[in-house]
This record gives structure tokens, C-alpha cells and sequence, in this order.
């Protein structure tokens, strides 16, 4: 199934790569940011953990809902402009939701900047797609998850230091600015050559009608759904009486996590099955959330965080690479309604779990969320076995 390693990378790969994992990564510093300061906006903003969770479900939501425009659009008018226009409105949105004087606000104008940030990570999964040859791909796509952990590690670590400093508002104003310099920036990125644009919906129907394609959605809506519960680390550090710096440090083990693992998967691909990786993913994922589900202190939130971030640089890295192949003559199409499905899973995990933990009920909902890890680190590689088997 896998091509030869012996294919090489083509040129300027890697100056597009330098040039694609800050705006990643920014995307990704901009998603997490908010977890570690919930508590924090609540008490300033007069609401409840649950109130003010809806901001975070609401940026996953329009994440995910905006992906097939995105697509699309990338298909008219290049991936590198939109990253840019995107960038550009997002840092605006940003930079307005910091002075947001309500959660009523503060949810609208994150959910702008989600759904524009939610632009740059499948524009640059399109563009590794379209650069790399498949038998080397995953190492770029890797490389890609590794920058956009990196943005979350920072989010985490650094957005709960920053606020215990400044405040939740300079926060989201710092990754505002970056995002508008990074607008700028991009003018150096070059166009990948676009194919011709086919109809969205006879797009979109050549998706559906490959079963393959419909498996990777629903496996990474499950993986989604986990992301999502990821948010409510911090505030679980944050009720034992730790302050907004500390949990922020502990959630920040799951970016610490992928992009310390992601170094040892890039040697393995190619030597190891697409299952195999997937089968270290799962299993990585499930000793991540065992931790905080049998008891929820400090040392068992980092600890299973860094395990959840090997998972990660392991299985989704893993999926990405399947959704950039499963349907390759729509490969646009299918990478947004991969991130799609990601983060409409994420905002549903996130809502589900925020009613337990705003009753304070962490662990209940980190035993939930164990017994869905169980079933995904069963299905993903017996998935990858027999789509290998069958090509």
C-alpha cells in the first residue's frame, strides 16, 4: 500500500514548511487559548463555567462548519490567499473579542475568529497533499501536527502564565496580532498549481460515495469528541486549588506531548503499517485518559496529557495522512470535511461534558471519555487493516 521511501521531497518543501508551521500553529495557540482562562472570564464576565464554555463550543462549532467553504474556496482562488484573508479577519475578530463586555460578545466574535482560524490547518493539510509525494507525505503531515501542538503547548502554558499576569483580554489580543503579521507574512508562500475546480456537490457526492471516506470522518469525529473534553483539563487542575499558571502548564502536556513524540514517528513511517501507527496511537490514548479517570490530581492530568499528545502525533497524523489519499481526485473536498467533522466533534464533546464539569464532576466525565477511547484505538487500525488489505 505504501510507496517507496526512496521518494524525495520536492523543491522548496521545506521552505514552504517553515513558512506554514507558524501559521498553524497560530491557529492552534488561538483554539487552546481559552481553556486555561475559563474560570478566569467567567468570574470577570459574572458568568458560570458552563455559560462561558459555550464561547470555546462555539469557535469548535463554526470551525468545523466553515471547512467546506474553505475548500471551496481554496479550489477558486488558491490555498495561499485564502490562509491570508483568513488570517487577516480572524486577527480582527481577535483583537475585537478582547474587549468583548459579555459572554453574549465574547461568544460571537470567537466564533468569527474560530471560523476563520479554522482556514489555515486544512488549507496547509491541502497543500502538503498536493506538494508531497504520497510514500513520504505523513512526514510532512507530521512535521504539521508537531507545529500545530507546539501552538497548543504554548496556548495552554503560556495563555495561563499571561493571564495570571495581564488578563484573559491580552491574551486573545497577542494571538490577534500574530494572526494579522502572519497575513502579511504568507505573501511569501507560493501557490501550489490548482486544478481545475469540479461542481461542490458532485465534489462532495464522490466523498460520500466512497465508504473509506465516510469511515475516516466518523473515526475522527470520535477523536474530536476527545479533543473537546481536552478543554476542561485546566479548570479540573484548577478546582484542587491550583491557580491559572499551574493548570495551564499541566494542560499544556498533551502540545509538550506531540511534538516530543512526533520525532519518533517520522522515522517510522514506511517501516511501520498505517495500522501499526494507529495501533501505538490508541493504545497511547487510552493510558492518557486512564490517568485523570481513576484520580484527578496534577501529576495524573500532565502525565496523561503527554500520553494524549503521543497519541496524537500518532493516530491523527495517521488519519490525515488516510484522508489525503482515500479520495485523492477530491482531496480538497475531503480535508475540509475531515477538520469539518474533527471539530464538530470537538464542540460536541465539549458540550456534552460541560454540564459535568461545571457540577465539578471531572472524573466522571474522564471515565466516560475512557470507555470512547477504548472503542477507537480498537476500530482506527482494524479500519487501516482492511482498507490496506482491500487496495
Amino acid at each position: 500500500m505504501t510507496p517507496p521511501v526512496a521518494e524525495i521531497e520536492p523543491e522548496g518543501a521545506r521552505g514552504a514548511l517553515r513558512l506554514l508551521r507558524p501559521a498553524v500553529a497560530t491557529s492552534s495557540l488561538d483554539r487552546f487559548a481559552i481553556s486555561p482562562l475559563l474560570i478566569a472570564i467567567g468570574l470577570d464576565l459574572g458568568a458560570s463555567l458552563a455559560e462561558v464554555a459555550v464561547a470555546a463550543s462555539a469557535y469548535f462549532l463554526a470551525y468545523g462548519l466553515l471547512q467546506p467553504v474553505w475548500g471551496m474556496l481554496g479550489d477558486r482562488i488558491g490555498l495561499v490567499r485564502v490562509m491570508r484573508i483568513a488570517l487577516t479577519v480572524a486577527g480582527v475578530a481577535g483583537l475585537a473579542s478582547a474587549f468583548a463586555p459579555s459572554v453574549l460578545v465574547l461568544t460571537l466574535l470567537r466564533a468569527v475568529a474560530g471560523g476563520c482560524f479554522g482556514a489555515v490547518n486544512p488549507a496547509g493539510l491541502v497543500y502538503v497533499g498536493d506538494t508531497w509525494p504520497a510514500g513520504i507525505r505523513q512526514r510532512a503531515l507530521v512535521d504539521v501536527a508537531a507545529a500545530t501542538s507546539l501552538g497548543l503547548a504554548v496556548a495552554t502554558a503560556g495563555a495561563g502564565a499571561l493571564g495570571d499576569w495581564a488578563g484573559w483580554r491580552v491574551v486573545l489580543a497577542v494571538t490577534a496580532v500574530i494572526a494579522l503579521i502572519l497575513g502579511l507574512v504568507l505573501r511569501r508562500l507560493p501557490e501550489p498549481p490548482r486544478k481545475q475546480a469540479t461542481s461542490p456537490l458532485r465534489a462532495l457526492a464522490s466523498v460520500v460515495r466512497e465508504r473509506w471516506a465516510l469511515v475516516v470522518l466518523a473515526l475522527v469525529f470520535v477523536e474530536g469528541a476527545e479533543i473537546g473534553v481536552l478543554t476542561f483539563i485546566a479548570p479540573a487542575v484548577q478546582t484542587l486549588g491550583y491557580g491559572t499558571t499551574v493548570a495551564g502548564l499541566a494542560a499544556a502536556g498533551y502540545g509538550v506531548g506531540v511534538v516530543l513524540v512526533s520525532r519518533a514517528v517520522r522515522p517510522l513511517v514506511g517501516r511501520l503499517t498505517t495500522a501499526w501507527l494507529a495501533g501505538i496511537g490508541g493504545a497511547l490514548l487510552v493510558g492518557g485518559w486512564a490517568l485523570p479517570a481513576a484520580v484527578v490530581t496534577l501529576p495524573t492530568a500532565a502525565v496523561g496529557g503527554l500520553l494524549l499528545g503521543g497519541s496524537w502525533a500518532f493516530l491523527h497524523s495517521t488519519l490525515q495522512n488516510w484522508a489525503t489519499v482515500v479520495v485523492p481526485r477530491e482531496r480538497a473536498t475531503m480535508i475540509a470535511l475531515f477538520a469539518a467533522t474533527l471539530f464538530l466533534g470537538s464542540a460536541v464533546g465539549t458540550a456534552l461534558a460541560s454540564h459535568e464539569a461545571d457540577a465539578g464532576a471531572y472524573a466522571l466525565v474522564f471515565r466516560l471519555t475512557l470507555v470512547v477511547s477504548l472503542g477507537l484505538a480498537l476500530a482506527a487500525p482494524l479500519a487501516l487493516s482492511r482498507y490496506a488489505a482491500r487496495a
